[in-house]
């Protein structure tokens, strides 16, 4: 592989102005395609083979009409006064009469014609019917919905407007930025050269572009979740910029050994650039391998983000040589341009000496990082998952206002709504069977209310509204979802399915849920197998595989500590701490996955070089972990500087990854591989790098240290004064 690479990475550098315009064709025709065949993003989460699932396909064939999003326009009269005096009736009437009338709405509803006015007469709920899903409502039927009841405010009334119809998509914004500025700052300060920075970073946006651009181009053809785009942009910006700096420090040591620029760049992607792809193949597989779980906006969510990763590799391997080609030996600060030679004292940097201090005392720091850890992961025993509702919203968002107007009026309940839908072969015979589902459901503890059966035109499926005593999150909710379905399972005569937002989040946590072991246990069998392949060792992948165990378990209790139980979540925004999302733990599981063999690889690597050319375990162990602490550590904080800047977005979705990503990635980076590693490295010395002999047989060499690739440069050197 080294030697691949090494030759393609000649070639770029000497054909840098042809390889940088075919990169730029590139970004501007998938611009122009993202432009043509951009499509609108999807807010569902759906699960087939779920109940809820069969039920929203039952309404759509059955009962399209009652199958489309819903809002829920709240209105409250001001503290001691009521909504049943005459000029508020008429308000209210006005303002259904003016939501019935909206583009794209079948129905409005009076809330005094179905009981839904709050007993101390203070509140009412308007629902709104509108006949395209959430993800059809064009933008401009929501402002146009978001607009209605301006007559009943200026009547004293106070109008909020929620419901799944408020759903809004993440938007990227200038918070993203600061850590994209961040990371240049970092990158500035690692290089000492803002030309060296300048293109590493140019190299990252211009690979974070095409994955990007490539990405929203099949927008029209597949159906990404709004969550998709912002966890590619996230992953794309992050493995892009530490993927070009681990090839540029390459680069500039091999020209303070002093190696010409076209050789060094040559070298640099050989090496460095072996480590990044196969760094980068173990992201593109850890997500790609989300789709063996089989849930289809999880599968769409790793493919997009292993894509814009795949490109990453692409552009550091190719358009970077080329741009270290037009840089030369001004990618160097400026003091060493002249005498390019390695840093006098280089041994006595913080990263040897950190490398000293771990191995010499490496039984207290291995019992150290693994019980400090494990401490980290105790909150993680109680995690809770669930999709989150307009509770978790931003405060002083218009859905969040309308959520605690509904709760403080009715009840979290409320806010809950599940919907059973009764399916027979006759009219007759659903009939009976909404009437015994409607008598099973009231019955059932943390129920408040059954609405009446709201048949379709032929009476063959009915939907009945259930408002449940909880939130929709509450943990007892869920218990009477299994409730419910437990007591009509046995009814003749129809099927009774209950769906809802509610119990669609329910059965999406669930079968995530049950994914989770499964997931885990393929991705560390995957890392075992990768290492032992790359590292031709046994004890190094499964030190590896228990390093990644720890990192998880500490990040989910984090996460779950700030997020779910709210310590210090008052620092990051989050003023109303929930379960956590669903998918964060599969999804987390991951890419923290890729991430952390990044960082095993560059810092391994290394220290198998340095002992299959001589030196001890230890020896090799301290020049691999003091080599490689810098770049590490730069591409540490950019990655956490990259993360931390979606913690400021304010969806409660992306900020817990962001947050759970950054968390991950500094316990990873400083903690296992930085400090763990190197101190049982120290203390398995030379068995580290055991491998039986059967087993040494049958694994290919891919030389990702590009130890065949110095013996053929050797090899060559010496041929070319013979031949003369």
């Amino acid at each position: 592989m080294a030697t691949l690479l090494y030759r393609l990475g000649r070639a770029s550098f000497r054909r840098r102005r042809l390889v940088l315009a075919l990169w730029l064709a590139v970004l501007a025709a998938l611009g122009v395609a993202t432009a043509a065949f951009i499509g609108p993003t999807a807010s569902n989460f759906t699960m087939p083979g779920t109940e809820s699932q069969r039920a929203l396909d039952a309404l759509a064939k059955h009962f399209p009409e009652a199958g489309g999003a819903t809002g829920t326009i709240v209105v409250a009269a001001p503290e001691g006064k009521q909504l049943t005096t005459p000029q508020a009736r008429q308000a209210i009437g006005a303002l259904t009469k003016e939501a019935s009338g909206l583009p794209g709405v079948v129905a409005a509803v009076d809330p005094f014609q179905i009981g839904a006015v709050s007993p101390d007469g203070r509140h009412a709920l308007v629902q709104v019917q509108f006949a395209a899903v959430n993800d059809r409502v064009t933008d401009g039927q929501r402002a146009a919905y978001a607009k209605v009841g301006a007559g009943a405010e200026a009547a004293g009334l106070r109008v909020e407007h929620g419901g799944e119809v408020m759903t809004s998509e993440p938007e990227i914004g200038s918070t993203e930025a600061l850590g994209v500025a961040v990371a240049a700052v970092v990158l500035v300060i690692t290089f000492g050269s803002l030309v060296a920075a300048g293109m590493t970073m140019l190299t990252a946006l211009i690979g974070v572009g095409v994955g990007m651009a490539g990405l929203f181009a099949l927008s029209s053809a597949i159906e990404l979740t709004s969550t998709a785009p912002v966890l590619a942009l996230m992953l794309g910006l992050a493995v892009g910029i530490d993927y070009s700096l681990f090839i540029t420090s390459r680069h500039r040591q091999n020209l303070l050994d002093g190696l010409e620029p076209e050789e060094a760049a040559a070298r640099a992607v050989g090496t460095a650039g072996s480590a990044v792809v196969f760094a980068g193949a173990t992201v593109v597989i850890a997500l790609a391998g989300l789709a063996v779980v089989n849930i289809p906006f999880l599968t769409v969510m790793g493919l997009a983000a292993s894509g814009t990763v795949a490109v990453a590799v692409l552009v550091a391997i190719t358009l970077q040589p080329a741009l270290l080609g037009f840089a030369g030996h001004r990618i160097l600060p400026r003091k060493h341009r002249t005498a390019r030679q390695a840093v006098p004292g280089e041994r006595g940097g913080f990263g040897f000496r950190w490398a000293y201090i771990v191995t010499r005392w490496r039984v207290l720091v291995i019992l150290a990082g693994v019980l400090g850890l494990g401490g980290l992961a105790v909150p993680a025993a109680e995690m809770r998952l669930a999709l989150p509702d307009a509770g978790t919203a931003q405060a002083g968002s218009p859905a969040r206002e309308a959520y605690d107007l509904i709760s403080a009026g009715f009840g979290p309940g409320f806010n809950g709504r599940l919907a059973a839908v009764v399916s027979g072969g006759s009219a007759e015979a659903t009939g009976r069977a909404a009437k015994e589902a409607t008598a099973l459901i009231q019955a059932t503890k943390g129920v408040i209310a059954v609405t009446p059966p709201q048949p379709n035109a032929s009476g063959t499926t009915v939907l009945l509204a259930v408002i449940p005593a909880t939130g929709p999150t509450d943990a007892a909710t869920e218990t009477l979802v299994h409730d419910i379905r437990e007591k009509v399972r046995g009814i003749d005569g129809a099927q009774v399915s209950l769906t809802g937002m509610t119990a669609i989040g329910i059965d999406v946590s669930e079968k995530l849920s049950d994914a989770l072991p499964v997931y885990l246990l393929l991705v560390v069998g995957l890392s075992v197998l990768l290492l032992m392949l790359v590292f031709r060792s046994v004890l190094v992948p499964v030190k590896a595989a228990l390093g990644f165990l720890l990192t998880v378990g500490a990040t989910f209790g984090i996460t779950v500590a700030v997020f779910q139980q709210g310590w210090l979540a008052g620092l990051l925004g989050v003023d109303t701490p929930g379960p956590l999302v669903s998918f964060l733990p599969i999804l987390l599981i991951g890419i923290l996955f890729g991430l952390a063999m990044d960082y095993q690889v560059f810092l391994v690597s290394r220290m198998r070089e340095d002992f299959v050319h001589g030196d001890t375990a230890q020896q090799a162990t301290i020049s691999g972990t003091g080599h490689g602490a810098r770049v590490v550590t730069a591409a540490a904080l950019i990655m956490i500087s990259v993360f931390s800047g979606f913690v400021l977005l304010d969806d409660p979705i992306i900020k817990s990854m962001g947050f759970a990503l950054a968390v991950g990635v500094a316990i990873d980076a400083f903690v296992v591989r930085m400090t763990i590693v190197p101190a049982v490295m120290s203390l398995l010395g030379d068995s580290a790098w055991w491998l039986p002999r059967p087993l040494a047989r049958v694994l290919p060499n891919v030389d990702i240290e590009g130890e065949q690739l110095r013996a053929h440069l050797d090899h060559e050197a010496t041929e070319v004064p013979a031949r003369v």
